[in-house]
Formats: C-alpha cells, structure tokens, sequence
C-alpha cells in the first residue's frame, strides 16, 4: 500500500472501450474542472444500468451519486499543500472525482494531490482507472501534480496484512491526511478470511461499513480528515458500542449531513437505509459547535443548517456514546425536555429484559390457545391501543406455550408490565410502540414473552399498575418518540437504548397512570396529559413548545392532503410555508388564521423563529419553485395582491393565501372541515380559472407556428420563450411543430404527452422538461431548448439527463441553448456543453455550434 507514482496503464484493468467518454458527452481530453463531475455521474448511470443486481449486493457496494459526492467533498476543511487521499471501495472514483472537482473552489489550491483507490471488482475497475484519468487531465489544467495508485486487492485484507499492532504500515509508507468513504455495506460471514483478519486487528465488528471506517482512521495522520457516508446505524445500540467509544476517542466529529428520506441517497439502486454523511478530524480536541445540516435526498437543493454544542451530540457521561443528531431548533428543546426529567430506569427500580421465548427455537413448545395445558405466549401482535390483549384471533403466530416451558425458565409471572416491539414498521407513526400488560386480563399465572418483546418489570417485588400505566403513556408520546429519533436511525428499540432514557418520577408516572381509565386517549390527548402531568413543557413558552410546534406541522400536512396537494409538495417544507402564509404559531388555534403578505425570505424567517427549522439562505429559491409555484397552480395562494403587474421572476414578489382558502383552512379540526373540504374541492377549478383571467392583463402572447396562440407570465424568461418561437423556429426549424413549452403562465398541458409517445418518448408528467420542445417534421429532430434568464444553460449534466430523458425517441436529438443576449451567453460559456448550439435572440439570424462533426443536427 505505498504510495507510488502511476504506472503504466498495462498494469491496471484493461483501457475501456473507445465510446466511453463520448458517451458521457465529453470528447477525449476535454474534460474541464467544471465538468468532470457531471462526465463521472453519466458514467455512474451507465455502469448501474449494467451491472449485476446480484453481485452488487454480493459485495455490498452501491455507486455513490453526484449529490452525495457533491456534499462530501464540500465538508473538507483542510488545505494541505500535498493531499494524500485515500479512497476506500472506490466503485468508478465518483468521491475522488468530486474532492478534485471541489479544489477549484478552494483559496488555496494544493501542489500536488496523490489518490489511492481501492476497487476488488475488476468491472468497476476498468472505469474507475477512466476516471482516475480524468481528475489527471483535469489536475493539470489546474496546475495540480495528479498522481494515483489503483489497487484492485480488498481493502481490508491489504490493511490487516500490512498493519502493525500500533496502527502503522509495517513498511513505513507515509499516512494519508484526507480518507473519503463510501464503504460497502453487508454482513461479514463468520469464519470468513476477513473475519479473522479483523479479529487479528482487535476489531471485533460484523458488519463491513464499521471496518472500513476504522482502518481508514488508522491510516490516517494526526489531523488528518475523514468523510464517509454510512448507514446511521452505528449512532446507537450495543453491537456498536465498541466501535464507537474507539472512533470518538480517536475522531472529533465537525459536520453531520442527514438525509431524511430513506429511499433517496442511493435509490439507483433501490436501497433503503437510512444515511448519514460525517466529517471528523483525527486527534484533534472536540470544537464546541458541530454544524448538523439535512435535506430530503441528494438532489434537494434546500439545506437545512443548524449548530449545536459537541456536547449534546456526544453526552460526556454516556456510557455508550451514543451520538444524537439535532437537525433544528425543535430537536433542541425535545433535547432539553428529556434531559430535565428526574429518573433513571435504576432510580424507578425497574429493569427492561428481552423477551426470553424465541420461537423457533421452542418450535415443540408452541401451542395454540385453544389447547390444554398452555399459558399464554406475547407477540407484538398482542400490543392494541395502550394494552396486551390475549388471546388476538388475528395473530398468525401460535400464541401459547406449553406450560411446561416453565421448567426451562422461559415463563414469567403474571404480574404488571410494560412492553415494547422491539422492531417496528416501516409505517408505523412511532419507533416505540408500548402496553400494559395488566394482570386483570390474563387469568393465569405465568406467561411468555416471545423475543421480539422488550418488558420493564420491577427489579423487586413487582411494579404497581398505576406506573405500568403511567409509563405505558409516557413511552408512547411524542416526546419520546421524537427524542429516540435522534439517536436512532432505524426501526429497531434494544433495551439499551431504553435504559439511556431519562424518565419523570415515581410519583409523576403515578399520577400519569390514575389518569387512564377505561382506555388509552388517542396521540394529541395523550401528548396533553404527559404535558399537564410531567410539568415541564406547560411552563415553558407556548411558541417555544416543541410538541405543539411538531403537532401544528403534522395538522398543516394534514391539510395539504386533504386539498389534494401533490405528493411532492406534502412535506415538511411545504407545511411550514402554509403556517406562515397563514401567520400560524405553534399555539395558535386555526380559526384565528390570517393572511399576511410575506415574501419568500420572510416565510423562512418565520420557519426558523417560530418552528426552530432554518434553511440555508441560497435555498430560498427551492421554496419558490417547489411550493409556492404549485400553491399557486392549485388557487390557494395569489400572487402580489398589491401589485400584480410585477415580473415573475422579480426578488420584491409577495404572496398571500387566497381568501375562500383562508375560510377554508379556519374550519379546520372542527364539525364542518370534511363537508367544506369537499365543496371547495369542487369549486377549486372555477376559483383557478378566476384568478388567471385575473392574472390575464400581465401575461405575454405568443402566437405558435401551426397558428395555436397562448400567453406566458410576465417577465424575461418569458420573453426569451416568445422569441424562440418567433425568431429561432422560422429560422432553424422551419415548419416544426412547438410540442411543448414550460412557463409559470398558460403552459401547453394535454397532448405534449400524447404526442411525443408517438415519437417514442414517455415522460413523468413531473421530469423537469426543457424550456421548449420543437418538431422538425422535414428533417426527423427533436429540438431541446433550454432558455436561460436566471438558470444555466446546456451543461454536461443537463445535456446527459436529457439524453436519458429522451434515449427512446425516433427522431434524432438536437440540444439548443437560447440567451436574450450575448452578455448572457458569455457568463455561462465554461458550462456549455459539447456537441450542442447556442441561439442568441439579440443575433437571430446566426448559430453557434460547440465542437462535433455536424453543424445543427442529431448525433
């Protein structure tokens, strides 16, 4: 594993084929700074397409997407002159690719950078060595001395056999300062060559991904920097905790970048965990603030940042350093709630065991409860609204034991307890899912506990019915709930993340217990009755309650569904703009909505001051585009009420919710929400069609080529689309037929789908289109305009999604960049891509073609 200068080509993987690069829409050599990420990314598309599902998963290794490398190379803080990078289960370079991409931002650019990559797959190896290749060419176009070593030897095995007890190569090789991960995630077979060799190392870990963190660390210098992206996994729960006391000892962690969607990060591949990308420094002290900062998947482009003191990340008395991640303000104050109770599970006097029946292996055992000679054996399908109810006609498990199952100390006594799913549902609402088992129901004296139970029971004598039910509440509240999110990233509940819990007092879990009657309340009674009972929150500030805050968020989705708002928009972005264009608090009752003005940067003032959740200021625009523009397609918000005539695109444009939604929304919760729900819903099309005979005064004509007329909204962007219909088309595409053209006015909607299905293009009715698709009958093309006023032009990565987009149709493809003028056009020169045109209305009699063969035509 020393470092070396590259070797002869001959040496590595065979060269790939030709067609390669030029596929990824890059002549050879071409590859600049500002496209060797989106070259890679196409390459990562087209390597997926062709692997075998079977053998990725075989070695647990999933291509990391441009977003994902994108933010990880962001985090790298250091500026060494010579960057020594490792980068372990490498796939096709995607991470090495981007840590060159993102030194073109740096200040302070590096003398040299040398990569090690590790790839065993000979498959990936051959593209990877492309890449390897282009961050060369590229280097040198930086002024960068890029070197590699590509190694196609498994990681671990190479780093055990060459390590030595005190974590150094045997051999002397010089340490990385920057490691970047995305390692393979799968189990380690038992007895496997590479379980040995961890054991040799003293890693005693059974999943893949922990080890290679932690021979990266190994091979790290002093201040050396390391970014992985990892199941979350490893925050929580005993089979980490090794792991983890060794990597925070050794490691201090700066940022922490949280997807909150589990299908997104890697949904190529349709893998669905939940992920966390980290940023650490080895043997550096703690810094007192670790920015936490999430977004829905790789391609959302609004972050939400937040900081918070190492100290609630990391608890100092923990004794199992677990790590919790406060993504906002919300997360905080639950923090602050759960810390401020007064008990620990030892000063209850109680104790959470594991179920002690696993069925499988107590087949002979399993009874049905119908038969002789049983006692009753719980599942978690016995666990119904707050209690254990035995026997459940429903379960399909045998849901009793023979009672001589007593003999091998499997059975307990009948006597109150509180049990907890150890797994829960992907769908669930909540992670802990609690009851009562009350002995007053079961008449027998013992019963069995299958083993995806946990139970708290008294670590002497028994527990009193009145805390079982008391701590039955508190378990299930929203509280908790929210609070063991943030240490725990998957649906599992170990009863050792149960006794890190802090819990209200004897004497409150009592009181909270008396309060249930005849049966459990449903969630916003039971959130109220912890609140009233434990104290704590009701004393605080009403806007600074985090329950209600959640609690007003879920209600606000909950209106959004029900107004048949896309799916895309039913999220918690989306929700926060609708309390803040109906001036919501966390305690304000629906019936007192209004309808202030607010413009974009003022909802997300309001986000972060009343709901603690603040986004990163430059994503302002994603909260225009991807809410507030479908708010106003669906008629529920109106557009400068004060001065409708301001362009679309204008920084001063202010929103308000629209009145017969305002009348709406202050319904809510109450007798009449669902019957007026529906009415409005039916009236919701006349109330569209209102507003844009409204809004029809301000929009731009435009007057197609086949005589077809419609307006576009006010503004450039507009204009520029009349032009290319007016100027470019006559010109360049004579007798084309306009299929398509996306503005935020009179768009085409209807038959742009049909119609270009007959060319052999289905399209998501929600892909992000081009600004213009054109029909060039004569010549057999598909003309993809792209108009830029405020967004880019015909890049690499945009040039390849449309390439993707539009791989089946019949007629050729030709790629087009309109600009309103050539001052435009030279601000994105760099990022035009090749093989494409360039329009420019200020000149629209002339073209410009980027490199190829042919002049305005398909390739």
């Amino acid at each position: 594993m020393s470092h070396q200068a590259v070797r002869p080509k001959s040496e590595y993987a065979a060269a790939p084929p030709p067609a390669a690069r030029a596929v990824a829409g890059v002549p050879a050599g071409q590859v600049t700074p500002e496209t060797l990420l989106d070259v890679v990314e196409m390459r990562r598309v087209l390597v997926s397409s062709r692997l075998d599902a079977a053998r990725k998963a075989d070695l647990g290794q999933f291509l990391t997407p441009a977003g994902v490398a994108r933010i990880m190379a962001s985090m790298l803080a250091a500026r060494p002159e010579e960057l020594r990078l490792l980068d372990a289960g490498a796939g096709i370079g995607t991470l090495t690719a981007a840590c060159i991409a993102e030194i073109r931002n740096w200040e302070t650019k590096p003398r040299s950078v040398h990569a090690t990559a590790f790839e065993v797959d000979p498959v990936l190896a051959v593209d990877l060595r492309t890449t390897l290749e282009d961050c060369r060419t590229v280097g040198s176009q930086m002024g960068i001395d890029f070197a590699y070593s590509l190694r196609t030897t498994d990681f671990i095995t190479e780093c055990t056999r060459h390590l030595g007890d005190g974590g150094l190569f045997s051999y002397g090789a010089p340490r990385y300062n920057c490691a970047i991960l995305n390692p393979p995630y799968r189990k380690i077979r038992s007895g496997s060559a590479v379980m040995d060799s961890l054991r040799r190392m003293d890693i005693p870990i059974s999943n893949i991904y922990p080890a290679f963190v932690w021979l990266a660390v190994r091979l790290l210098e002093i201040g050396g920097e390391i970014v992985a992206i990892t199941p979350r996994s490893f925050c929580n729960g005993p089979y980490f905790r090794r792991f983890r006391r060794d990597f925070l000892r050794t490691v201090s962690l700066r940022r922490i970048h949280i997807y909150e969607s589990r299908e997104q990060a890697f949904r190529d591949d349709e893998v669905l965990q939940e992920n966390i990308v980290f940023h650490g420094v080895r043997g550096d002290q703690p810094p007192a603030q670790v920015t936490v900062t999430s977004s829905v998947g790789p391609d959302d482009e609004q972050l939400m940042t937040h900081s918070v003191s190492y100290e609630r990340l990391v608890h100092p008395s923990d004794p199992d350093s677990f790590i919790r991640i406060l993504p906002n303000g919300m997360a905080d104050r639950i923090g602050d709630l759960m810390h401020a109770m007064s008990s620990t599970i030892n000063d209850l006097g109680l104790i959470v065991s594991t179920g002690r029946v696993v069925d499988f292996r107590a087949r002979e055992l399993l009874k049905r409860h119908d038969d002789s000679d049983i006692v009753p054996l719980m599942y978690p399908c016995h666990l119904k609204s707050g209690f254990v109810e035995w026997p459940n006609p429903n379960c399909s498990k045998p849901d009793a034991i023979a009672a001589i199952a007593g003999e091998c100390g499997l059975l307990l006594p009948v006597e109150p307890y509180v049990v907890v799913k150890r797994f829960s549902a992907k769908e669930e609402k909540r992670r802990i899912a609690a009851a009562v088992f009350d002995p007053a129901r079961i008449p027998f004296r013992t019963v069995g506990f299958e083993n995806h139970l946990n139970y708290f029971h008294a670590a002497s004598g028994s527990m009193s019915i009145d805390i079982a039910k008391g701590l039955t509440l508190f378990l299930n509240s929203t509280l908790v709930d929210e609070y063991f999110r943030q240490f725990s990233g998957h649906t599992q509940v170990n009863a050792s993340d149960l006794r890190s819990l802090k819990y209200p007092s004897a004497d409150e879990l009592c009181a909270l217990g008396r309060r249930v009657v005849d049966g459990f309340p449903e969630q916003d009674e039971l959130d109220q009755l912890v609140e009233e009972e434990v104290g704590r929150m009701s004393r605080t500030d009403k806007k600074s309650n985090p329950i209600l805050a959640k609690r007003k968020i879920s209600q606000a989705l909950d209106v959004l569904r029900t107004l048949e708002m896309p799916r895309q928009q039913q999220n918690e972005r989306s929700a926060l703009t609708l309390l803040s264009l109906l001036d919501m608090k966390a305690s304000t009752p629906w019936s007192r909505a209004s309808s202030p003005m607010r413009g974009i940067t003022e909802m997300m003032d309001y986000f972060a001051e009343h709901f603690g959740v603040k986004y990163a200021p430059n994503t302002r625009e994603t909260v225009r585009r991807q809410t507030i523009h479908q708010f106003m397609q669906a008629g529920l918000v109106v557009a400068n009420p004060d001065n409708p005539g301001r362009p679309v695109n204008s920084p001063d444009n202010r929103y308000q919710i629209d009145d017969a939604a305002l009348a709406l929304i202050r319904c809510y919760g109450g007798r009449e929400w669902s019957a007026k729900a529906q009415e409005y819903l039916r009236t919701a099309d006349t109330l569209r069609s209102l507003h844009a005979s409204e809004r029809a005064r301000t929009l731009v004509p435009v007057r197609l080529p086949d005589g077809r007329t419609l307006k576009l909204s006010a503004g450039e962007h507009s204009h520029l689309l009349r032009d290319v219909v007016k100027e470019f088309c006559p010109r360049f595409t004579p007798g084309g037929f306009v299929v398509y053209i996306g503005d935020t006015g009179d768009k085409l909607k209807g038959d742009e789908l049909p119609y270009l299905k007959k060319q052999g293009v289905f399209l998501d009715e929600h892909g992000k289109m081009p600004d213009v698709i054109i029909h060039h009958k004569a010549a057999g093309w598909l003309v993809l305009v792209e108009a830029v006023t405020s967004h880019g032009p015909m890049s690499i990565k945009r040039h390849n999604e449309l390439k993707v987009m539009f791989r089946k149709s019949k007629a050729g493809l030709v790629f087009v960049t309109a600009f309103p003028t050539r001052a435009e056009m030279k601000k994105h020169l760099a990022e035009i891509a090749w093989e494409t045109e360039v329009w420019v209305a200020e000149a629209p009699s002339h073209l410009i073609h980027f490199n190829g063969e042919r002049f305005l035509g398909p390739y």
